[in-house]
């Protein structure tokens, strides 16, 4: 009797995401000493030297743990974007994996996922002065501005860039007025990791009103660990238009300037975080694939583990032996185990319904 051949596995690549103070850092050095796992951070802030405390790295305790990659990688004078954290992150994988370790990616930058796993279209170059232009515009006039701007070249890019995404509504601006075509006809010629790896998505959550504690807490926590002072470090630098991005800059700079008290800046602080956070949870929703985990009511370790897509292999299907064919008892046979043996289906289908995230931009 033949028995099929197994498919030889693909190495696995995970990725957990989620909003900002979620405890995805902490959630991932368990998962990675669970899994054999190296990090490679998925944050477009915590790859810069010198934003520590805005960006709420990974403290050197939990850094002695497991190791981590893309972490203070880039001088804060110099421009970042999603095409050059590609190409570092496709040679992290392959570093990981030749020491026969699982690459996991941890961070909450979406635009980051989406391109290591969909692939990056043939960059169509840049124009910095346009850019410079679209920028003042959205500084004079709003980013709806330009944004229903894009709605009229290309609608489905604009479904799906935030009103409020400035950076990628400029870039898709960008790429039309350069090349002639929408950037939504140019994602089509990307070319992803699916194909070689076996990718599991995994987002944190928790209810909305916890979330927002959290986000005030830490705001508090990096006032408390001197937050002021790496600001008024950092102000003094040429800062790049990617790293003077990050929260923080600006409502700690008004204070600086004499705008308005600490407090205020603070409070400003807590309520650009949150709203971070939303845009953050309405870009990974989109993403079908991820399977959600709200840590108030699930063990998420273990449900990454041993969850249906977990890293458990998956039961070996035994055969039956041969039944005659056309009696009752060979259809009765046969009837009885397509029953026993039906599919189950796409795990990370079925589960992002059964655990769709609640709350935190409700």
């Amino acid at each position: 009797m033949a028995y099929p051949k197994r498919r030889k596995q693909k190495p696995k690549i995970f990725f957990l995401v989620g909003p900002t103070a979620i405890g995805k850092s902490r959630t991932a050095i368990q998962l990675a000493q669970k899994l054999d796992a190296e990090i490679i951070s998925l944050d477009s802030m915590q790859v810069y030297r010198g934003l520590d405390i805005l960006s709420s790295k990974p403290t050197r305790d939990m850094l002695k743990k497991v190791r981590h990659h893309l972490l203070d990688s880039v001088r804060p004078e110099d421009e970042f974007d999603a095409a050059a954290y590609r190409r570092l992150a496709v040679r992290k994988i392959n570093e990981i994996h030749r020491k026969g370790k699982i690459p996991l990616f941890a961070g909450g930058t979406g635009l980051y996922m989406n391109v290591v796993i969909n692939g990056i279209f043939k960059d169509a170059g840049k124009d910095e002065s346009l850019r410079e232009k679209l920028s003042t515009q959205i500084k004079t006039k709003g980013s709806r501005f330009l944004y229903n701007k894009l709605k009229r070249i290309d609608a489905l890019a604009a479904s799906k860039i935030h009103p409020h995404d400035a950076r990628r509504i400029i870039r898709a601006l960008e790429v039309y007025r350069l090349t002639g075509r929408p950037i939504s006809a140019l994602w089509n010629k990307r070319s992803g990791l699916s194909d070689k790896y076996e990718i599991k998505l995994f987002g944190l959550n928790r209810d909305r009103e916890r979330l927002y504690n959290d986000i005030d807490r830490r705001v508090d926590e990096m006032f408390a660990q001197a937050v002021v002072d790496e600001v008024k470090g950092l102000l003094r630098r040429k800062l790049s238009r990617s790293s003077g991005q990050a929260i923080g800059l600006k409502e700690i700079g008004g204070y600086l300037d004499g705008d308005y008290d600490l407090e205020c800046a603070k409070e400003l602080m807590k309520k650009n975080t949150r709203n971070y956070a939303k845009r953050q949870l309405t870009w990974f929703r989109k993403d079908k694939r991820i399977q959600w985990i709200n840590i108030d009511r699930e063990n998420v370790i273990e449900r990454i583990i041993s969850g249906p897509a977990g890293n458990l292999p998956k039961p070996v299907r035994q055969c039956l032996p041969a039944r005659p064919a056309g009696g009752p008892a060979g259809r009765q046979g046969a009837a009885s185990n397509s029953r026993s043996h039906k599919p189950e289906g796409n795990g990370a289908a079925s589960n992002s319904r059964s655990h769709k995230p609640r709350g935190a931009n409700e």
